[in-house]
């Protein structure tokens, strides 16, 4: 017999992502950006100017799917894609100021994380490490 899921971390992390992602989608409409857009403008707040690639890697995910949201939010004018001066296969990615005014907007998020868990910021916090540490351990057994 299977292990219910409600036993399966697994099952509760997923269940989680997808009930942040719910919570999260009425802010993240009013400011005209989906989930995946604001991961990228969080990865280019953290450091500006990355590649496609770059950006692909930060996020464990594969080039081509990020190429769509970016090109999404250079749409939005929120960021500007340029050919690398150095290797014209590598395509830079920087925010604008309007990229950068949405990336400050969306720190409500983080308000919302904490008010809706009832955790505090270090129980957060600490809740995140071990989650960290467990992504890391299940992704050094590929």
């Amino acid at each position: 017999m299977p292990v219910p899921l409600d036993d399966q971390i697994c099952f509760t992390l997923y269940a989680t992502s997808m009930a942040i992602n719910r919570a999260y989608k009425p802010m993240l409409d009013a400011m005209g950006i989906t989930y995946p857009q604001y991961l990228v403008l969080n990865v280019l707040g953290e450091e500006d100017g990355m590649t496609i690639g770059a950006i692909a890697g930060r996020l464990s995910l594969e080039s081509s799917t990020i190429t769509p949201p970016v090109k999404r939010l250079e749409q939005a004018g929120l960021v500007e894609r340029q050919r690398s001066k150095v290797d014209e296969r590598q395509v830079q990615v920087r925010l604008t100021d309007a990229g950068r005014a949405t990336l400050k907007q969306s720190s409500c998020l983080g308000e919302l994380m904490m008010e809706r868990s009832g955790l505090t910021l270090e129980q957060l916090d600490a809740l995140n490490r071990q989650v960290q540490a467990l992504n890391a351990a299940m992704g050094s057994k590929g």
